[in-house]
């Protein structure tokens, strides 16, 4: 499955079914009704035309509503039956599950995966499935037919009696109920070589090839593609690509995988690379640039290597899921570790039952970075989990010094990515107006990493220069008496009159936004979680229709009486 899947609901008492149901599936997303469903991922307004449009995209459909709503409305597009994507219909409690369309794309092993997470029988109506227990034209990811368009003929044949012979190895085929005799009418062929089926034969290609990268090259994927063809060797029996560690970065190397699709995989060893990891392989093709080993099964390989290791830095935003970006989320969805402090990770959202996580105390940092180098460097997915930007008074920071301070190479093999996030400043500024709309900086109250008398400097020089300021972590149990030493610095270098903005909690439940002046502002209206923005000379505030006020700072600086069409 390459899309994630869409699951629609009308209601919300279909949310809880609908969040069991994304938990079976990396990155699937919760659609909900707009005006009726509140925590839902994404919202509509109109069923028919969202489900048509995520149809269209060839998106796995689950929709948690009767079947006849969803037939009228995909009804006109249903042409092409070997390009349509999974569509079930799933009752509002789970107690019936229904495969509607994707006979060839997977539906059938997406309606037992969901029955079984609700403990009831799905509604498959295939005659192959129901008597063999398993759909010819679907087979395993680790294998791959070579001629579907044979499948509907072959499996009539079954239904009529005919027996079958089994060429090769195959437990998918083994654990059915398919009738298998030595001299059967017909034949499945499971093979990684170029062959032409004959009539009553269906040809499998299993996932067995391993390529291994002696000396890469800019030609790659040309190359293996003419040794695959002079070998007899077909490509969809491709399983992974094997190369040096120390070749983890090589531009060539990463340009084939993406090329190819396949998975990437690193060994230690020196030498030939397949040889070590393919225990007796059947057929070995042995080149300067690559070696070819060919498995008996996918099984045989599946411990071939390790993936790089990947660790990626994500900043959340400010807590609404709605401002997370999909390239967050995505690498959410396929992490193996998560690693943060603990309230951060609770703001993740739900999680699989498999991934492993690691929350800890927010002063922690160091220990944190160093315990994802470690995991990443194993060849494991980690995540580690920031709120807001992770580059902004955040792990990103610790992470880069952790690396920095180490020699380890298995740590600077490590596929390092920052996920940027929406920062606290923003957040704040995007719900007060645009009081970051000129020069501004953010500047940290807290004295754990460098001296009160650096902050004082910071405050008393941007002050001069007149910026716009952030502060992040204001004040605290332990330092509850520097705010108002920072307030008196400002009121030294600005007016009475200049606008502050409290923003606390932005984007989570108990948000709350005040605009006040500085002559106003005192330590005790602020905690940890509140974003201080204290506005320039040239920052303006006014009156909304409804009440409240807006705060802006111009993008222009100097005189307010310059000409209107000052530039």
């Amino acid at each position: 499955m390459t899309l994630a899947p869409a699951i629609l609901i009308l209601g919300q008492a279909s949310l809880e079914t609908a969040k069991t149901i994304a938990g079976l599936y990396q990155r699937a997303e919760i659609w909900g009704l707009e005006g009726r469903v509140q925590g839902a991922d994404k919202t509509y307004s109109h069923f028919g035309d969202t489900l048509r449009a995520l149809y269209q995209e060839g998106r796995p459909l689950i929709a948690l509503c009767a079947s006849g709503i969803i037939i009228r409305a995909l009804a006109p597009l249903l042409s092409n039956k070997q390009a349509e994507p999974p569509v079930l219909s799933i009752a509002e409690d789970g107690s019936a599950v229904v495969p509607l369309l994707g006979g060839l794309t997977g539906v059938n092993d997406m309606a037992k995966t969901i029955a079984k997470a609700f403990d009831v029988k799905p509604a498959i109506t295939t005659s192959g499935e129901l008597r063999f227990g398993i759909n010819l034209l679907h087979p395993p990811v680790d294998m791959v037919l070579a001629n579907p368009d044979a499948a509907k003929k072959f499996t009539s044949d079954l239904l009529a009696g005919a027996a079958l012979r089994l060429i090769g190895q195959s437990q998918w085929i083994k654990r059915s109920k398919l009738p298998l005799h030595d001299d059967g009418d017909l034949t499945i062929r499971i093979t990684p070589e170029i062959t032409s089926p004959s009539d009553n034969e269906l040809i499998y290609h299993p996932r067995t090839i391993v390529i291994g990268i002696e000396k890469p090259c800019a030609d790659l994927y040309d190359h293996v593609a003419k040794i695959l063809a002079n070998a007899g060797l077909a490509a969809p029996s491709l399983a992974l690509i094997l190369a040096h560690e120390h070749d983890c970065n090589n531009d060539d190397i990463r340009r084939f995988a993406a090329q190819s699709g396949l998975p990437l995989r690193f060994v230690e060893t020196e030498g030939a690379l397949t040889p070590h990891s393919v225990d007796e392989p059947v057929k070995l093709i042995e080149e300067t640039q690559v070696t070819i080993a060919i498995a008996d099964t996918p099984q045989d390989i599946v411990l071939c290597g390790r993936p790089r290791g990947r660790l990626s830095v994500i900043g959340l935003g400010p807590g609404d899921k709605q401002f997370t970006t999909p390239a967050v989320l995505a690498e959410l969805a396929q992490a193996q570790d998560l690693l943060g402090y603990e309230t951060y990770i609770k703001m993740a959202g739900t999680l699989r039952d498999d991934q492993r996580i690691y929350a800890t105390d927010n002063r922690e940092e160091m220990q944190r970075a160093r315990h994802a180098f470690e995991l990443a460097a194993s060849g494991r997915s980690v995540v580690m989990v920031s709120s807001g930007d992770p580059g902004v008074f955040a792990m990103a920071t610790a992470v880069m010094e952790a690396l920095d301070q180490s020699d380890n190479p298995s740590w600077h093999a490590v596929d390092l990515v920052i996920q940027p996030g929406i920062s606290a400043a923003m957040s704040a500024a995007s719900k007060a107006g645009a009081p970051l709309g000129h020069d501004f900086c953010i500047i940290s109250l807290s004295d754990n990493l460098k001296p009160w008398s650096v902050i004082e400097n910071r405050i008393h020089h941007a002050a001069l220069a007149d910026m716009v300021m952030a502060f992040y972590n204001p004040v605290s149990k332990a330092r509850p008496h520097q705010l108002g030493q920072a307030i008196e610095k400002l009121r030294q270098l600005r007016t009475p009159e200049t606008p502050v903005i409290l923003a606390r909690d932005i984007g989570r439940p108990a948000e709350s936004l005040r605009h006040i002046t500085l002559s106003e502002l005192h330590s005790d209206m602020v905690d940890m979680r509140t974003v201080v923005l204290v506005g320039s000379s040239l920052t303006r505030t006014f009156d909304r229709a409804m009440g409240q006020k807006w705060t802006y700072t111009p993008r222009w600086y100097g005189d307010e009486h310059r000409p209107k069409d000052f530039k």
